[in-house]
């Protein structure tokens, strides 16, 4: 029984597919808060991952896609980028260097942190696809790894 097509076939199944989507900050990434769902659309919860890092920060587009946001809303500054999918992603507090309407790429500057989030600086980085806030740590992942069947009789007699 010739292995080559079932090992190319493993090959392709376990190669996961690039991710379309990077931290948001330049390394060291930790998490000093996580995601916590809310019950419901106006119940408690962090709609979102907060993760430290020194004012000034440069302050990454997670993935590509449009600038639907760069100012402030109340006393806060953010950035909210909208990408494929109907996925949108928000940056906070941070002094942007983009300006809505503008396309941005994954890994592309378009703020810089700034303090007021938590009592050590750090960024504030959600994600939602409509309504639903969605743990942006997930955007990261790269896919779940199946295995699947393979239909037919087998070769080679």
């Amino acid at each position: 029984m010739p292995l080559l097509p079932t090992a190319l076939l493993l090959t392709t199944l376990l190669t996961p597919p690039p991710t379309r989507y990077t931290w948001p900050l330049p390394p060291p990434h930790p998490v000093v808060r996580t995601f916590e769902a809310p019950a419901s659309p106006f119940a408690p919860g962090h709609r979102g991952v907060d993760l430290s890092a020194p004012p000034g920060t440069a302050v990454l587009a997670a993935g590509d896609g449009v600038v639907v946001y760069a100012g402030s809303v109340a006393a806060r500054t953010l950035v909210s980028v909208q990408h494929r999918g109907g996925l949108r992603t928000t940056y906070e507090p941070v002094a942007p260097a983009v300006t809505a309407g503008r396309q941005v790429h994954r890994g592309e500057v378009i703020g810089h942190l700034q303090e007021g989030h938590c009592a050590s600086p750090c960024l504030h980085w959600g994600a939602r696809r409509g309504e639903k806030y969605l743990d942006p740590l997930r955007l990261l992942m790269q896919g779940r790894i199946r295995l699947l069947p393979v239909i037919g009789p087998p070769r080679g007699g």
